[in-house]
C-alpha cells in the first residue's frame, strides 16, 4: 500500500518538516506520496523533486528572509496594511515573487517545469478567494473527480506561492481566472487529498498548539488564535489520517526566523520519538 506524508502549514515552523523527512529516511522509512498546505508545501514540492531533506532545511533556512522579505515584523502590521488599503493587489504586501522564483528555480535543475513533470504523488492545496473554494495541485488527480477541483497544468513554483499567499501578509496569487490563497484557509493538512489520490496509509504532521499565560504577549495571542483555526480546520483530515505526529513549536511565530534551527530539530525529535508507532503502522 505504501506511505504518504502531509505536512501542515505554519510559516518557519514549517522547516520542522524537513527534520521529519530526514529522520524517517534514516531509518529507512520510504515515503511514497506527499503533500502539503502553505510552509508544507514548499517542504512537499521539493521533496517530491526529488531533493534531500538536509539540502531542503539548508535552501529553506537560505531563503526565509527573502521569501518572508519582512524579517521579524510582527504580523499585525501586515494586518494593519491590509485594513488601510481595503483592496486586493496592495502596496507594502510581499507578493511572493521570490518564493516562486526561488521554487521553479530549483525545479529547473531537476528537469522540471509543471507539476505534472514530478513523479511522485504530490497534492498542494489552495483557496480561491471568489469562489471560496478549494483546488488542488497536483500530479495525480482523481479518475472520478467530479468537482473539477484538481489542478495538474501549473508551474512548481506557481502552485506553491498560490498554496503559501497568507492572508494580510502576501497578495493573492492570480493564476488564469483564480485568485488564490493560502490552503490553509480551508486545508491546512491536505490528508484527504492524498487518501483520495492514492490508495496509501498516511502519517499527518501538524504543529502544537502554544498556551496563552498571563505575561503572553499580542503575538502569542495572534499564534495562538491561529494555531486554533488551523487545527479546527484539520480536524476532519486528522480523523481520517492513520497517525499524526504532533510537532512541538517553543512559541516560534510565524516568521520567526530565529528559530529555525530549533524547529528543524523538533520535527527530526519528534519522528524518533513516535518511531515504534511508525514502523507498525508500516507493518500492518
Amino acid at each position: 500500500m505504501g506511505i504518504g506524508i502531509a505536512l501542515a502549514g505554519g510559516g518557519i515552523r514549517g522547516i520542522a518538516h524537513a527534520g521529519v523527512l530526514r529522520a524517517l529516511e534514516e531509518n529507512g522509512i520510504k515515503i511514497d506520496a506527499i503533500g502539503g498546505t502553505s510552509a508544507g508545501s514548499i517542504v512537499s514540492a521539493l521533496y517530491a523533486m526529488g531533493y534531500k531533506p538536509y539540502y531542503i532545511y539548508v535552501v529553506f533556512k537560505k531563503y526565509a528572509q527573502e521569501i518572508i522579505n519582512i524579517g521579524n515584523v510582527p504580523i499585525i502590521n501586515g494586518i494593519g496594511n491590509f485594513v488601510k488599503n481595503r483592496k486586493i493587489g496592495l502596496s507594502g504586501l510581499n507578493e511572493g515573487i521570490s518564493l516562486e522564483k526561488m521554487c521553479n528555480e530549483l525545479a529547473e535543475r531537476k528537469n522540471v517545469k509543471l507539476i505534472g513533470d514530478i513523479k511522485m504523488p504530490l497534492a498542494i492545496p489552495a483557496v480561491d478567494i471568489s469562489e471560496a473554494k478549494e483546488y488542488i495541485f497536483t500530479n495525480c488527480a482523481p479518475r472520478d473527480n467530479l468537482n473539477d477541483n484538481y489542478i495538474t497544468e501549473i508551474e512548481i513554483g506557481k502552485a506553491v506561492r498560490a498554496s503559501s499567499s497568507f492572508p494580510a501578509v502576501f497578495c493573492p496569487c492570480e493564476f488564469k481566472n483564480h485568485m488564490f490563497m493560502d490552503g490553509g484557509a480551508l486545508d491546512n493538512i491536505p490528508v484527504i487529498p492524498l487518501k483520495n489520490m492514492c490508495n496509501k496509509k498516511v502519517i499527518a504532521v501538524n504543529f502544537e498548539a502554544d498556551s496563552v499565560q498571563k505575561d503572553s504577549d499580542v503575538m502569542d495571542i495572534v499564534m495562538r488564535t491561529i494555531d486554533i483555526m488551523g487545527n479546527k480546520i484539520a480536524e476532519k483530515g486528522l480523523e481520517q489520517s492513520d497517525l499524526i505526529l504532533t510537532v512541538p513549536t517553543d512559541k516560534a511565530g510565524l516568521f520567526d526566523i530565529q528559530k529555525l534551527d530549533k524547529c528543524y530539530k523538533f520535527g527530526y525529535d519528534t519522528v524518533i520519538k513516535n518511531l515504534d508507532k511508525i514502523k507498525k503502522l508500516i507493518e500492518k
